[in-house]
């Protein structure tokens, strides 16, 4: 890979932080499932860590944008998860915010359980 195109690829993954950062700080984060709540259709599935979405913001299931709540002050968006669900037949991007890696692991194991599964991508460190 040449030297202008890894340049190209850092600038463009530094580009796409920032957008989720936009979004983040111009979208009220409601959280939907509180840490210890059950999922609504597996009651055996605990939620590890505080989950919802970004108000204002829309996939493909005409939800708002999936965000993981973690404990670190102040709440920086410091990974996301790519998802495919079979069950669903959908992919998804889910953002983790203050997610500290106990709970970042819970996190993935929660999602890596029944039909679906999960990458992580963490964020680069500036």
């Amino acid at each position: 890979m040449s030297l202008y195109l890894r340049d190209e690829i850092n600038q463009k993954s530094a580009e796409f932080w920032d957008y989720l950062d936009r979004l983040v700080a111009d979208n009220a984060v409601i959280i939907e499932r509180p840490k210890g709540s059950s999922h609504p259709h597996y009651p055996e599935m605990i939620y590890p860590v505080d989950y919802g979405y970004l108000d204002g913001t829309t996939t493909v299931d005409e939800g708002g944008i999936d965000v993981w709540s973690g404990s670190l002050k102040p709440p920086i968006l410091n990974a996301i998860i790519c998802t495919v669900d079979l069950k669903k037949r959908d992919a998804e991007l889910k953002i983790l915010l203050g997610c500290n890696d106990d709970e970042t692991e819970a996190i993935m194991e929660f999602l890596n359980d029944h039909t679906m599964r999960g990458i992580l991508i963490q964020r680069p460190h500036s």
